[in-house]
Parts: structure tokens; sequence; C-alpha cells
């Protein structure tokens, strides 16, 4: 069998069957959903606008929100990963926060969210 042969009968297997496809194309983890309530301080300092733009630039969906107890509340989808790295800088907050806890739910993601967002 000739090497152009090999190739076209590769080339038929992968646009009859999909093989190969996966290899060519980026796997993404799946994604999860995690509700985190932040306590400590963490109203009036800023922290809504921290945690959105980190929560963007790791390019996680959903939103944050203050709470009238004066936690801080976030709804958050994507990979694992980028979730955990997420709440590391969440503990870690802007100068004027004093994170004492993040508390973490973790359930399946809903796909509700297109990009991440402060809610009032």
């Amino acid at each position: 069998m000739t090497l152009q042969r090999r190739c076209e009968s590769i080339r038929s297997l992968e646009r009859d069957c999909g093989l190969f496809k996966s290899m060519a194309e980026p796997i993404e983890p799946p994604a999860l959903r995690a509700k985190l309530l932040v306590k400590g301080t963490v109203q009036g300092v800023g922290y809504r606008a921290y945690a959105a733009r980190v929560a963007s630039q790791r390019r996680l969906c959903g939103g944050v929100r203050n709470l009238d107890d004066g936690r801080v509340e976030l709804d958050v989808e994507g990979p694992k990963d980028q979730i955990l790295t997420l709440i590391d800088d969440l503990k870690i907050g802007p100068p004027t926060s004093r994170v004492a806890a993040v508390e973490v739910e973790w359930s399946p993601a809903t796909g509700r969210f297109s990009d991440f967002q402060i809610w009032h």
C-alpha cells in the first residue's frame, strides 16, 4: 500500500467515523457550578468589582452580589481548576478587604450564564 493510499484510508476513517477528531480539537474539562459565600469585611471595599474582574480573567461565567447580612455571594460556572484558582484569589481579595472565610457548594453546571456580571 502506498503512502498516498494510506493517507486516503485514514482520511476516510476520520470522515466516516469521526476518528482522530478529538486530537485536533482542544479538550475542555467539564464545567461545574460553585456557589460561594465570602465572609469578612467584603462590602464597601471594591470586593464585587475585584471578584468580577478575576472571574472574567479566568473565563468563568456567573455573577456576584452583596447580601443583606454583610457577605458576598458568587454563583460561578466553569472548569473546576479555574474555579479553585478563583477561590484562592477570593481568599486574598482587594487590599482593603479582610476575608474571614469562603464557603463552597458544588453542583453540576446549568449553562445559563454567558459571562460574569455584578448583580445589584
